[in-house]
Protein backbone atom coordinates (compact mmCIF):
# COMPACT_ATOMS: atom_id res chain seq x y z
CA UNK A 1 0.00 0.00 0.00
CA UNK A 2 1.65 3.50 -1.13
CA UNK A 3 1.07 6.02 2.04
CA UNK A 4 0.85 8.85 -0.26
CA UNK A 5 -0.83 9.56 -3.46
CA UNK A 6 -0.25 12.93 -5.27
CA UNK A 7 -3.73 13.36 -7.39
CA UNK A 8 -3.57 16.62 -8.47
CA UNK A 9 -1.42 20.06 -8.37
CA UNK A 10 -3.14 23.31 -9.42
CA UNK A 11 -1.58 24.84 -12.35
CA UNK A 12 -1.16 27.98 -11.30
CA UNK A 13 0.56 27.26 -7.52
CA UNK A 14 2.24 24.46 -5.62
CA UNK A 15 -1.79 23.50 -4.21
CA UNK A 16 -1.78 19.75 -4.47
CA UNK A 17 -4.64 17.50 -3.62
CA UNK A 18 -3.64 13.57 -2.33
CA UNK A 19 -4.66 10.74 -0.34
CA UNK A 20 -2.61 9.30 2.83
CA UNK A 21 -3.88 5.61 3.30
CA UNK A 22 -3.65 3.94 6.58
CA UNK A 23 -4.63 0.85 7.95
CA UNK A 24 -7.65 2.89 9.73
CA UNK A 25 -9.08 4.73 7.00
CA UNK A 26 -8.14 7.06 4.08
CA UNK A 27 -7.34 11.03 4.30
CA UNK A 28 -8.42 13.27 1.50
CA UNK A 29 -5.58 15.92 1.23
CA UNK A 30 -5.30 18.96 2.47
CA UNK A 31 -6.95 18.09 5.21
CA UNK A 32 -7.51 19.60 8.56
CA UNK A 33 -6.86 17.96 11.51
CA UNK A 34 -9.06 18.43 14.91
CA UNK A 35 -7.15 18.18 18.17
CA UNK A 36 -8.04 15.72 20.76
CA UNK A 37 -5.87 16.17 23.20
CA UNK A 38 -6.38 14.06 25.71
CA UNK A 39 -8.03 11.21 23.41
CA UNK A 40 -11.22 13.26 23.15
CA UNK A 41 -12.14 16.76 21.18
CA UNK A 42 -13.68 18.76 23.83
CA UNK A 43 -17.07 18.72 23.93
CA UNK A 44 -17.60 15.94 21.27
CA UNK A 45 -17.23 12.53 20.75
CA UNK A 46 -16.86 9.83 18.19
CA UNK A 47 -19.79 9.43 16.71
CA UNK A 48 -20.04 13.85 16.48
CA UNK A 49 -16.96 13.36 14.56
CA UNK A 50 -17.69 10.54 12.23
CA UNK A 51 -21.12 12.40 11.47
CA UNK A 52 -19.15 15.39 11.07
CA UNK A 53 -16.78 13.80 8.71
CA UNK A 54 -13.49 13.94 10.22
CA UNK A 55 -10.90 11.73 8.63
CA UNK A 56 -8.39 11.87 11.26
CA UNK A 57 -7.89 14.00 14.41
CA UNK A 58 -4.79 14.06 17.18
CA UNK A 59 -4.14 12.96 20.24
CA UNK A 60 -1.00 14.50 22.43
CA UNK A 61 1.72 11.96 23.78
CA UNK A 62 2.90 14.31 26.84
CA UNK A 63 -0.58 14.50 28.35
CA UNK A 64 -1.70 10.90 26.87
CA UNK A 65 1.60 9.69 28.74
CA UNK A 66 0.60 11.66 32.23
CA UNK A 67 -3.03 10.46 32.12
CA UNK A 68 -4.10 7.75 31.33
CA UNK A 69 -0.94 6.07 30.83
CA UNK A 70 0.16 4.51 27.63
CA UNK A 71 -0.16 0.82 28.97
CA UNK A 72 -3.68 1.60 29.67
CA UNK A 73 -4.46 2.92 26.35
CA UNK A 74 -2.61 0.16 24.94
CA UNK A 75 -4.67 -2.24 26.95
CA UNK A 76 -7.87 -1.40 25.43
CA UNK A 77 -6.61 -1.98 22.02
CA UNK A 78 -4.48 1.30 21.14
CA UNK A 79 -6.34 5.04 21.12
CA UNK A 80 -8.56 3.72 19.06
CA UNK A 81 -10.17 0.95 20.72
CA UNK A 82 -9.88 3.39 23.87
CA UNK A 83 -11.86 6.56 22.49
CA UNK A 84 -13.97 4.03 20.36
CA UNK A 85 -12.49 5.83 16.67
CA UNK A 86 -12.22 3.81 14.09
CA UNK A 87 -10.46 6.37 11.69
CA UNK A 88 -6.50 7.28 11.28
CA UNK A 89 -5.27 9.00 14.31
CA UNK A 90 -1.53 11.45 14.42
CA UNK A 91 -0.15 11.91 17.82
CA UNK A 92 2.37 14.21 18.71
CA UNK A 93 6.14 13.90 20.01
CA UNK A 94 5.54 15.60 23.29
CA UNK A 95 8.35 18.05 21.48
CA UNK A 96 6.12 21.28 21.80
CA UNK A 97 5.90 20.44 25.48
CA UNK A 98 9.72 20.61 25.44
CA UNK A 99 9.68 24.28 23.68
CA UNK A 100 6.79 25.28 25.98
CA UNK A 101 8.74 24.91 28.95
CA UNK A 102 11.55 25.11 26.86
CA UNK A 103 15.42 26.39 28.09
CA UNK A 104 15.55 29.60 26.23
CA UNK A 105 12.61 30.93 28.59
CA UNK A 106 14.13 30.20 31.71
CA UNK A 107 16.16 33.67 31.74
CA UNK A 108 12.58 35.32 30.94
CA UNK A 109 9.95 36.34 33.29
CA UNK A 110 7.66 33.93 34.13
CA UNK A 111 4.74 35.23 31.92
CA UNK A 112 3.41 33.68 28.54
CA UNK A 113 5.98 33.46 25.61
CA UNK A 114 2.57 33.71 23.36
CA UNK A 115 0.36 36.99 23.05
CA UNK A 116 -3.57 36.60 24.05
CA UNK A 117 -4.23 37.50 20.72
CA UNK A 118 -2.36 38.02 17.20
CA UNK A 119 -1.80 41.30 15.98
CA UNK A 120 -4.38 42.35 13.43
CA UNK A 121 -7.16 39.89 14.58
CA UNK A 122 -8.91 41.76 16.19
CA UNK A 123 -10.41 41.30 20.08
CA UNK A 124 -10.01 37.39 20.56
CA UNK A 125 -10.72 35.16 23.86
CA UNK A 126 -7.26 34.22 24.36
CA UNK A 127 -5.77 30.79 22.67
CA UNK A 128 -3.03 30.19 25.83
CA UNK A 129 -4.35 31.11 29.86
CA UNK A 130 -2.32 33.14 31.35
CA UNK A 131 0.65 31.66 32.74
CA UNK A 132 0.72 29.04 30.52
CA UNK A 133 3.99 29.88 29.05
CA UNK A 134 7.21 30.11 30.48
CA UNK A 135 6.02 29.95 34.54
CA UNK A 136 8.81 28.86 37.11
CA UNK A 137 10.53 26.61 33.94
CA UNK A 138 14.24 26.43 35.29
CA UNK A 139 12.19 24.15 38.23
CA UNK A 140 9.67 21.92 35.85
CA UNK A 141 12.24 21.03 33.22
CA UNK A 142 15.87 20.41 32.13
CA UNK A 143 16.71 20.10 28.12
CA UNK A 144 19.70 17.93 27.90
CA UNK A 145 21.20 15.96 24.18
CA UNK A 146 19.67 13.02 25.56
CA UNK A 147 16.38 14.22 26.07
CA UNK A 148 14.38 16.39 28.37
CA UNK A 149 14.08 16.03 32.08
CA UNK A 150 10.29 17.38 34.01
CA UNK A 151 8.21 17.30 35.95
CA UNK A 152 4.15 16.91 35.64
CA UNK A 153 1.89 19.62 35.64
CA UNK A 154 -0.48 17.51 37.58
CA UNK A 155 1.99 16.14 40.26
CA UNK A 156 4.50 17.36 40.23
CA UNK A 157 6.03 13.90 39.57
CA UNK A 158 9.58 13.66 37.54
CA UNK A 159 9.43 12.38 33.64
CA UNK A 160 11.93 11.54 30.94
CA UNK A 161 11.51 11.73 27.46
CA UNK A 162 14.01 10.92 25.20
CA UNK A 163 13.73 10.08 21.26
CA UNK A 164 13.69 6.71 22.37
CA UNK A 165 10.96 6.90 25.15
CA UNK A 166 8.81 9.00 22.81
CA UNK A 167 8.57 6.83 19.82
CA UNK A 168 7.54 3.46 22.28
CA UNK A 169 5.02 6.15 23.95
CA UNK A 170 3.71 6.72 20.44
CA UNK A 171 3.60 3.19 18.99
CA UNK A 172 2.14 1.80 22.64
CA UNK A 173 -0.59 4.84 22.38
CA UNK A 174 -1.54 2.61 18.71
CA UNK A 175 -1.80 6.24 16.40
CA UNK A 176 -1.22 5.59 12.52
CA UNK A 177 1.00 8.71 11.99
CA UNK A 178 3.55 9.42 14.69
CA UNK A 179 6.09 12.27 14.98
CA UNK A 180 9.97 12.69 15.48
CA UNK A 181 11.09 13.70 19.04
CA UNK A 182 12.06 17.53 18.10
CA UNK A 183 12.88 20.74 20.00
CA UNK A 184 10.38 23.12 18.80
CA UNK A 185 12.16 26.67 18.48
CA UNK A 186 10.60 29.83 19.70
CA UNK A 187 9.60 32.09 16.88
CA UNK A 188 12.24 34.84 18.07
CA UNK A 189 15.35 32.45 18.70
CA UNK A 190 18.89 33.72 18.12
CA UNK A 191 20.81 31.95 15.77
CA UNK A 192 23.07 30.72 18.35
CA UNK A 193 19.90 29.08 20.31
CA UNK A 194 18.54 28.05 16.97
CA UNK A 195 21.64 26.10 16.17
CA UNK A 196 21.73 24.29 18.83
CA UNK A 197 17.88 23.22 18.83
CA UNK A 198 18.17 22.11 15.52
CA UNK A 199 21.48 20.21 16.28
CA UNK A 200 19.74 18.19 18.62
CA UNK A 201 15.93 17.98 16.56
CA UNK A 202 18.61 16.72 13.63
CA UNK A 203 19.98 13.88 16.20
CA UNK A 204 16.82 13.07 17.70
CA UNK A 205 15.31 12.75 14.46
CA UNK A 206 17.96 9.98 13.64
CA UNK A 207 17.30 8.30 16.86
CA UNK A 208 13.17 8.48 16.94
CA UNK A 209 13.64 7.09 13.17
CA UNK A 210 15.97 4.20 14.46
CA UNK A 211 13.65 3.55 17.14
CA UNK A 212 10.94 3.27 15.01
CA UNK A 213 12.16 0.90 12.76
CA UNK A 214 12.95 -1.36 15.74
CA UNK A 215 9.61 -1.31 16.65
CA UNK A 216 8.32 -1.76 13.38
CA UNK A 217 10.36 -5.10 13.09
CA UNK A 218 9.06 -6.46 16.58
CA UNK A 219 5.17 -5.24 15.38
CA UNK A 220 5.57 -7.10 12.22
CA UNK A 221 6.17 -10.61 13.92
CA UNK A 222 3.44 -9.86 16.84
CA UNK A 223 0.52 -12.90 16.65
CA UNK A 224 -2.86 -11.30 16.13
CA UNK A 225 -3.83 -12.94 19.52
CA UNK A 226 -2.81 -11.94 22.80
CA UNK A 227 -2.70 -14.63 26.00
CA UNK A 228 -6.26 -14.14 26.67
CA UNK A 229 -7.39 -15.30 22.67
CA UNK A 230 -8.76 -11.76 22.46
CA UNK A 231 -7.40 -9.97 18.81
CA UNK A 232 -5.33 -7.25 18.87
CA UNK A 233 -6.25 -4.14 16.96
CA UNK A 234 -3.71 -2.15 17.49
CA UNK A 235 -0.99 -4.15 15.43
CA UNK A 236 -1.04 -1.96 12.09
CA UNK A 237 1.83 0.01 10.33
CA UNK A 238 2.64 3.19 12.00
CA UNK A 239 4.03 6.17 9.62
CA UNK A 240 7.07 8.47 10.96
CA UNK A 241 6.96 12.14 10.19
CA UNK A 242 10.58 14.21 10.47
CA UNK A 243 10.38 17.55 11.54
CA UNK A 244 11.90 21.16 10.06
CA UNK A 245 13.15 22.99 12.21
CA UNK A 246 15.30 26.22 12.18
CA UNK A 247 13.03 29.38 13.49
CA UNK A 248 13.20 32.62 11.00
CA UNK A 249 16.59 31.92 10.04
CA UNK A 250 16.36 31.07 6.01
CA UNK A 251 19.90 28.96 6.22
CA UNK A 252 19.10 27.03 8.99
CA UNK A 253 15.76 26.24 7.72
CA UNK A 254 17.16 24.91 4.68
CA UNK A 255 19.84 22.76 6.21
CA UNK A 256 16.96 21.15 7.94
CA UNK A 257 14.73 20.65 4.91
CA UNK A 258 18.03 19.15 3.29
CA UNK A 259 18.87 17.00 6.74
CA UNK A 260 15.22 15.58 7.25
CA UNK A 261 14.18 15.06 3.49
CA UNK A 262 17.64 12.90 3.30
CA UNK A 263 16.10 10.68 5.93
CA UNK A 264 13.47 7.65 5.31
CA UNK A 265 10.99 8.96 6.59
CA UNK A 266 7.00 8.69 5.74
CA UNK A 267 6.33 12.14 5.60
CA UNK A 268 7.62 15.93 6.62
CA UNK A 269 6.51 18.39 8.91
CA UNK A 270 7.42 22.27 9.25
CA UNK A 271 7.83 22.83 12.99
CA UNK A 272 8.40 25.90 15.29
CA UNK A 273 6.48 28.05 16.83
CA UNK A 274 6.70 30.74 13.70
CA UNK A 275 4.10 28.03 11.93
CA UNK A 276 0.87 29.44 12.55
CA UNK A 277 1.53 31.90 15.18
CA UNK A 278 3.56 34.32 12.94
CA UNK A 279 2.06 34.05 9.59
CA UNK A 280 4.39 36.54 7.86
CA UNK A 281 7.43 34.01 8.88
CA UNK A 282 5.48 31.20 7.70
CA UNK A 283 5.02 32.35 4.38
CA UNK A 284 8.58 32.81 4.48
CA UNK A 285 9.59 29.57 5.88
CA UNK A 286 7.21 27.73 3.26
CA UNK A 287 8.81 29.24 0.37
CA UNK A 288 12.21 28.30 1.78
CA UNK A 289 11.77 24.85 2.54
CA UNK A 290 9.29 23.98 -0.13
CA UNK A 291 11.76 22.86 -3.14
CA UNK A 292 13.56 20.88 -0.61
CA UNK A 293 11.16 18.60 0.24
CA UNK A 294 9.94 15.35 -1.34
CA UNK A 295 7.24 15.93 -3.64
CA UNK A 296 6.13 12.38 -3.19
CA UNK A 297 5.84 12.86 0.80
CA UNK A 298 3.03 14.16 2.71
CA UNK A 299 3.68 18.28 3.88
CA UNK A 300 2.82 18.74 7.40
CA UNK A 301 2.52 22.53 8.91
CA UNK A 302 1.97 21.94 12.45
CA UNK A 303 -0.30 24.17 14.73
CA UNK A 304 -1.83 26.27 12.40
CA UNK A 305 -5.17 27.48 11.20
CA UNK A 306 -6.25 29.88 13.57
CA UNK A 307 -7.74 32.44 10.66
CA UNK A 308 -9.31 30.44 7.54
CA UNK A 309 -7.73 32.98 5.63
CA UNK A 310 -4.12 31.11 6.63
CA UNK A 311 -5.19 27.65 5.72
CA UNK A 312 -5.16 29.04 2.00
CA UNK A 313 -1.90 30.60 2.14
CA UNK A 314 0.03 27.44 3.51
CA UNK A 315 -2.14 25.22 0.81
CA UNK A 316 -1.21 27.45 -2.02
CA UNK A 317 2.43 26.65 -0.45
CA UNK A 318 2.16 22.83 -0.25
CA UNK A 319 1.24 21.99 2.65
CA UNK A 320 -1.01 18.85 3.00
CA UNK A 321 -1.87 18.72 6.36
CA UNK A 322 -2.17 21.30 9.31
CA UNK A 323 -3.90 21.33 12.94
CA UNK A 324 -5.06 23.81 15.15
CA UNK A 325 -6.91 24.18 18.62
CA UNK A 326 -8.25 27.37 17.95
CA UNK A 327 -12.02 26.11 16.51
CA UNK A 328 -12.39 24.09 19.47
CA UNK A 329 -11.31 27.25 21.93
CA UNK A 330 -12.56 29.29 20.20
CA UNK A 331 -15.91 27.72 19.94
CA UNK A 332 -15.74 27.21 23.75
CA UNK A 333 -15.73 31.29 24.37
CA UNK A 334 -18.53 31.88 21.74
CA UNK A 335 -16.61 32.39 18.83
CA UNK A 336 -17.90 31.13 16.13
CA UNK A 337 -16.73 31.06 11.90
CA UNK A 338 -18.47 31.99 9.11
CA UNK A 339 -17.63 33.41 5.67
CA UNK A 340 -17.28 36.79 5.98
CA UNK A 341 -13.89 38.56 5.35
CA UNK A 342 -15.52 41.89 6.78
CA UNK A 343 -15.14 40.68 10.13
CA UNK A 344 -12.80 37.91 9.14
CA UNK A 345 -14.73 35.20 9.37
CA UNK A 346 -15.69 35.50 12.75
CA UNK A 347 -19.10 35.83 14.81
CA UNK A 348 -18.70 36.69 18.48
CA UNK A 349 -22.15 34.92 19.87
CA UNK A 350 -21.92 36.81 22.82
CA UNK A 351 -22.69 39.55 21.57
CA UNK A 352 -25.98 41.15 22.55
CA UNK A 353 -27.12 42.00 19.35
CA UNK A 354 -27.61 38.23 18.55
CA UNK A 355 -30.25 38.29 21.89
CA UNK A 356 -33.37 38.21 19.77
CA UNK A 357 -31.57 37.21 16.32
CA UNK A 358 -33.70 34.02 15.27
CA UNK A 359 -31.76 32.96 12.20
CA UNK A 360 -29.02 30.43 11.73
CA UNK A 361 -25.52 31.33 12.70
CA UNK A 362 -24.78 31.16 9.05
CA UNK A 363 -27.43 30.79 6.60
CA UNK A 364 -25.84 28.46 3.73
CA UNK A 365 -24.14 26.49 6.75
CA UNK A 366 -25.50 22.74 6.76
CA UNK A 367 -24.15 21.72 9.96
CA UNK A 368 -26.20 20.35 12.59
CA UNK A 369 -26.33 23.73 14.71
CA UNK A 370 -27.38 25.82 12.20
CA UNK A 371 -29.34 23.57 10.78
CA UNK A 372 -31.65 23.08 14.15
CA UNK A 373 -30.79 26.25 16.12
CA UNK A 374 -30.91 29.88 15.87
CA UNK A 375 -28.19 32.43 17.27
CA UNK A 376 -30.50 33.98 19.77
CA UNK A 377 -30.81 30.19 21.34
CA UNK A 378 -26.92 30.02 21.09
CA UNK A 379 -26.35 33.24 22.75
CA UNK A 380 -28.73 32.45 25.32
CA UNK A 381 -26.98 29.55 25.99
CA UNK A 382 -23.16 31.28 26.58
CA UNK A 383 -25.45 33.87 28.63
CA UNK A 384 -26.21 31.52 31.18
CA UNK A 385 -23.12 28.95 31.28
CA UNK A 386 -24.50 25.76 29.16
CA UNK A 387 -22.46 23.21 28.05
CA UNK A 388 -24.66 22.53 25.09
CA UNK A 389 -23.72 26.09 23.91
CA UNK A 390 -20.05 24.81 23.70
CA UNK A 391 -20.93 21.86 22.07
CA UNK A 392 -23.09 23.55 19.58
CA UNK A 393 -20.43 26.15 18.72
CA UNK A 394 -17.82 23.38 18.10
CA UNK A 395 -19.81 21.22 16.03
CA UNK A 396 -20.09 24.73 13.89
CA UNK A 397 -16.56 25.39 13.76
CA UNK A 398 -15.14 21.46 13.06
CA UNK A 399 -17.58 21.49 10.59
CA UNK A 400 -16.74 24.89 9.25
CA UNK A 401 -12.91 24.11 8.56
CA UNK A 402 -14.25 20.16 7.27
CA UNK A 403 -16.09 21.84 4.92
CA UNK A 404 -13.58 24.39 3.71
CA UNK A 405 -11.30 21.92 2.89
CA UNK A 406 -13.68 19.59 1.34
CA UNK A 407 -14.20 22.82 -1.18
CA UNK A 408 -10.50 23.56 -1.17
CA UNK A 409 -9.76 19.96 -2.50
CA UNK A 410 -12.20 20.39 -4.99
CA UNK A 411 -11.42 23.71 -6.28
CA UNK A 412 -7.69 22.53 -6.43
CA UNK A 413 -8.52 19.44 -8.76
CA UNK A 414 -10.51 21.80 -11.01
CA UNK A 415 -7.40 24.26 -11.02
CA UNK A 416 -9.11 26.60 -9.42
CA UNK A 417 -7.87 27.31 -6.20
CA UNK A 418 -6.65 30.85 -6.75
CA UNK A 419 -10.39 31.84 -7.83
CA UNK A 420 -11.55 30.65 -4.49
CA UNK A 421 -8.87 31.96 -2.11
CA UNK A 422 -10.14 36.03 -3.86
CA UNK A 423 -13.76 34.84 -2.20
CA UNK A 424 -12.09 34.30 1.64
CA UNK A 425 -8.49 36.29 1.32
Amino acid sequence: MTFFELQHQDKKTRARAGIIKTAHGEIKTPVFMPVGTQATVKTLDSQDLENLGAEIILGNTYHLHLRPGEDLVRSAGGIHGFMNWDKPVLTDSGGFQVFSLGKQNEKKDPTPTLPLKREGDGQVPPLFKEGDRGRSVSKLVKITDKGVEFRSHIDGSKHFFSPEASIKIQHKLGADIIMAFDECTPDNADKKYAQEALDRTHRWAKQSLEEHKRLSVILSKAKDLDSSGKLQNDNHKRYLFGIIQGAQHKNLREESAKFISSLDFDGIAIGGESIGYNMSATKDILDWVYPLMPSDKPHYAMGLGLNPADLFEVVERGVDMFDCVAPTRLARHGMLFVKDKKTKHRLNINNAKFKKDFSPLDKKCTCPTCQNYTRAYIHHLFAVGEITGMRLATIHNIHFFLNLMREMREAILEDRFLKMKKEWV
